[in-house]
């Protein structure tokens, strides 16, 4: 499969509070940055449409967050604390108001950037929702309104059930949930081995940065949606059954002027089945 090579560059960014963030970067130096923010328990290195960067003049970026891959846990983040690690890291690296991009469980991490009036443009594909909202109170039935309900009540024992989580599982649990298109995509030897290297690296410090992510993603998240004014589309696959219970039609009636496309015929692996359409989009 094209567009999951390793990164060209990889390198980690001290924060002023001594904290490490790891960053992986596709394309060339002086091209128009656009930062991913990826899935859950990912590390840097999971790119999406790296075959194509160069010719379309951007620099892909991708950060791990904390506890993930080679960044400094830190347990009692907030979504908005990740804000604050983004606006200090794209001046590191010079990546001034870029383009954010969140894939699933990296959705809330991104949309928390836009809020802070860090970025260009959003791009919300295959988002996690915000499940934790009483908006979804009555649409979220089995196992998923388990989960969500102790995030909510009891966060410190939801930690703690993720923490059970390694790569394997994790891999198990993604292509186990998903429909034959996107299991299509993930068993593909190719991606598969990427897929697996990035959860390798996620999980390396153990599964904290993961359990931490998935409490904040499944809690109410806190963000204040009226303080985005950057443009924002919210790309979902008309097959995608994991990642919102409305395929983020109440997610973008909530964002101002947010544009919400459903893609026919895709799951929620869009961000590598339609990498090529997104990227020809940013260039454009």
């Amino acid at each position: 499969m094209e567009g999951i090579a390793p990164p060209e560059r990889t390198g980690e960014c001290r924060l002023a509070d001594g904290r490490i963030l790891g960053w992986g970067e596709w394309g060339p130096v002086d091209g128009r940055p656009v930062l991913l923010c990826p899935g859950a328990a990912t590390s840097r290195r999971l790119g999406f449409g790296t075959h194509l960067v160069h010719s379309s003049g951007i620099r892909l970026v991708s950060v791990d967050r904390p506890g993930l891959g080679v960044s400094t846990p830190d347990p009692r983040r907030t979504l908005a604390d990740f804000a604050v690690d983004i606006e200090q890291f794209v001046e590191y690296r010079g990546l001034p108001s870029p383009v954010v991009i969140g894939n699933s469980q990296g959705a809330p991490f991104a949309l928390a950037c836009a809020v802070a009036g860090l970025v260009s443009a959003l791009y919300l594909v295959s988002a996690a929702d915000e499940v934790g909202s009483p908006l979804f109170a009555d649409k979220l039935g089995g196992h998923l309104a388990t989960v969500v309900e102790l995030c909510v009540r009891n966060p410190k024992a939801a930690y703690e059930q993720f923490l059970s989580f390694d790569a394997d599982a994790m891999r198990n649990m993604v292509v186990g949930n998903s429909g034959a298109r996107d299991r299509a995509v993930y068993t593909d030897p190719a991606f598969d081995a990427a897929y697996r290297e990035a959860l390798r690296e996620g999980f390396a410090q153990g599964a904290e940065g993961y359990a931490t992510d998935t409490v904040l993603a499944m809690r109410p998240w806190r963000l204040d949606f009226d303080r985005v004014s950057c443009p924002v589309e919210i790309w979902y696959g008309e097959e995608d059954t994991a990642h919102s219970p409305d395929n983020g039609v109440t997610l973008a009636s909530r964002i101002p002027g947010a544009v919400r496309r459903s893609i026919e015929g895709e799951g929620g692996s869009l961000l590598w089945t339609r990498g090529e359409t997104l990227l020809r989009e940013l260039t454009a």
